[in-house]
């Protein structure tokens, strides 16, 4: 059966975006990834052979391009494409738990995470840090991607994100592209208005910071907040 053949709502890639990637089998994700079948197998057929060969996605996982290519004749490409989403995977597994487990105590903490994330973005971006009553990091969300010159960020945006987020407190932080991590005079306007509306929602603003190249400015350090 090919693709085409499946009623629309029970193909892989429609099924996954009206009813969320949980509700698909393993075989069908692999089919989204795979895009196309071959001459005479469809590409759910060969996503059910992978499936069935290599017993579980984890053990599909550890195969090499040429494991793959020789044992199910697949092309080079859709070999890539497996690699790399298991291992795009992989890599948020780590990320996730490592930012999971990494208790902010000081400003540093914060700088050593997210330098090497912000240090060579061309544009500003606002971020904001939730943390829970353990000070750990449960996600961080950016709400606002401006220009050369700034990004306008309002208090219901960051204070939606942090009651969303069930947030004990927040921590703001944004990038200046020019490498230096001064605050401005809006900077300091901005960070003071949204530390009054975070007393009225309850949920404490650790600190501000700002990265500028492979420097960063902690509002707390300085005295501002």
């Amino acid at each position: 059966m090919k693709v085409k053949e499946i009623p629309l709502d029970d193909r892989p890639r429609e099924k996954l975006l009206l009813r969320g990637p949980q509700s698909l089998t393993d075989a069908e994700l692999i089919a989204i990834l795979l895009r196309t079948g071959m001459k005479g197998i469809s590409v759910v057929e060969i996503a059910q052979q992978l499936v069935k060969k290599y017993i579980n996605l984890a053990q599909l996982a550890t195969q090499s391009a040429k494991s793959l290519q020789k044992n199910l004749s697949i092309g080079k490409d859709k070999a890539a494409t497996l690699l790399a989403a298991f291992e795009i995977s992989r890599r948020v597994e780590s990320q996730s738990k490592w930012l999971s487990n990494k208790t902010i105590v000081a400003p540093s903490d914060v700088a050593d995470i997210f330098i090497p994330l912000m240090r060579d973005e061309v544009k500003e971006k606002f971020i904001v840090i939730s943390l829970n009553s353990a000070n750990k990091i449960i996600r961080y969300n950016i709400i606002s991607v401006g220009n050369l010159t700034g990004s306008v960020v309002h208090p219901r945006e960051v204070y939606k994100i942090a009651i969303e987020n069930n947030s004990a407190s927040i921590i703001l932080m944004h990038n200046h592209p020019s490498g230096n991590p001064e605050p401005s005079i809006k900077d300091i306007q901005i960070t003071k208005k949204l530390v009054e509306a975070g007393k009225v929602f309850d949920i404490n603003v650790f600190d501000h910071i700002i990265i500028g190249g492979n420097k960063y400015t902690s509002f707390v350090e300085r005295g501002i907040i």
